[in-house]
């Protein structure tokens, strides 16, 4: 089995808007493209273009359709991935040591060489963040695109995990939520950031914002005086064209 470090130095992670997230599906598609051509094994995919089709994501995205208890119904996109969680039952649980927590940066990684593919992590994990990669027969999760955030050939800019970086409505923020003078700590203090089933004690870093209530429609109301008809029935030329297309 392997430990997990006593602390470390600092904690990166993802602050995810669910407030802002639209369901695009971009960071889903920015992660497989990067992961696929640029980190170990590429993300296989089985029968693609055919009747089943199935492959390896680092990342997903649910849609649930929520009725608050005040309001209209809204629809709720969850982006999901590896959250890196502070006491990783994925980690404990591996019997080859493939699982690890950095001590430097708290992110979750998988040694693949040392991975037999057995899928206790995968077991292990409530969040459902591990997939077995079929080709390649070894375990893949999110690496908060290790292979970018700390490469020096990449402009300043780009040094982001791809999701974060190709988001189009600014949905996904990464930063050291150790640090709570940090932006995404800011962020979550502000918005009442929240752990996803805290009760599970993982202690996970990535955190979810909550989507704002939203519009209750009165202003509907207040206009609909002045969407009514100027009148109730057209009268002479057009009346008389109003009939006329009516037998047509």
């Amino acid at each position: 089995m392997t430990d997990l470090p006593d602390k470390t130095d600092r904690k990166l992670g993802l602050v995810i808007d669910l407030d802002t997230c639209v369901g695009c599906h971009a960071c889903v598609i920015s992660c497989k493209g990067w992961n696929t051509e640029n980190y170990g094994v590429p993300l296989s995919d089985q029968d693609p273009y055919g009747g089943t089709p199935s492959g390896t994501f680092l990342n997903r995205v649910h849609s649930f359709e929520v009725q608050p208890d005040q309001g209209a119904a809204q629809t709720v996109h969850f982006p999901k991935s590896c959250l890196h969680c502070d006491d990783a039952p994925c980690v404990t649980v591996c019997p080859t040591g493939a699982s690890y927590k950095r001590a430097e940066d708290g992110i979750v990684l998988v040694n693949e060489d040392a991975c037999i593919g057995c899928g206790l992590c995968a077991w292990a994990c409530p969040y459902g963040a591990r997939e077995l990669d079929r080709a390649a027969g070894v375990m893949k999760k999110c690496t908060l695109c290790v292979d970018r955030i700390y490469n020096e050939n990449l402009p300043q800019e780009d040094r982001l995990p791809a999701c974060v970086r190709t988001c189009p409505a600014g949905a996904r923020h990464f930063g050291d939520l150790g640090d709570p003078d940090s932006a995404v700590s800011q962020l979550v203090a502000d918005r009442g950031g929240m752990d996803l089933m805290p009760e599970l004690g993982t202690r996970p870093v990535n955190k979810y914002l909550p989507p704002r209530p939203k519009d209750t429609g009165g202003e509907i109301d207040i206009l609909a005086p002045l969407l009514a008809p100027v009148a109730e029935e057209p009268k002479g030329f057009l009346g008389w064209l109003d009939k006329t297309l009516e037998r047509l």
